[in-house]
């Protein structure tokens, strides 16, 4: 059977989230598949391009409409979505923030936050530093979430993680400081 792009990735998801990100590796999605790892090549040439094939594809999924028209709510919507996308899967996390901070794809969050933030007249300086601290915060906030829940449901810990609610909070101290810089302009 010969495969497209979007079957090696589509597979790739299937594996990471069966089996986490330590298992998704170029040997064992050509088993997956039933091909030789060297027919992985003529789609993706090397790991990297795969995982940041495989953590667009994940935000790809996440996308939903947007309703908000105000440039703080537009930021809300833009972060929650994408923690949820990356919580869908298993690892999603850790393969989205290192694919963006690797610069291999995933930069449509980015420049919705950059847009939001420039419609809600900050200064350009400040938009850049925004963008990247509300990325930190949902980037690491999942991370240690998804981290904990699948900790959680091996047994390892028995405290739940910070939900959604807890992440708005930490979301809505973040825009506190923004709206406070484009009040103090």
């Amino acid at each position: 059977m010969r495969y497209r792009r979007v079957d090696v990735v589509d597979r790739a998801i299937e594996v990471l989230d069966e089996y986490g990100l330590e298992s998704l590796t170029m040997r064992r999605l050509a088993a997956e598949l039933g091909v030789q790892p060297s027919a992985l090549y003529h789609h993706v040439p090397n790991k990297q391009t795969l995982l940041a094939a495989v953590a667009d594809e994940i935000l790809t999924r996440g996308r939903r409409p947007r309703r908000a028209r105000a440039w703080d709510r537009r930021v809300v919507e833009v972060c929650a979505e994408l923690r949820d996308a990356m919580l869908a899967y298993r690892d999603g996390a850790e393969v989205v923030a290192t694919a963006y901070t690797f610069r291999l794809g995933v930069s449509e969050p980015a420049n919705q936050l950059h847009a939001a933030l420039r419609d809600g007249g900050l200064p350009d300086d400040l938009v850049d530093v925004g963008t990247r601290v509300l990325l930190h915060l949902v980037f690491g906030r999942t991370v240690e979430e998804q981290t904990a829940l699948q900790a959680a449901s091996a047994g390892a810990i028995d405290r739940p993680p910070g939900g959604p609610a807890d992440f708005e909070r930490g979301l809505e101290l973040v825009l506190d400081g923004l709206r406070s810089r484009i009040n103090a302009y």
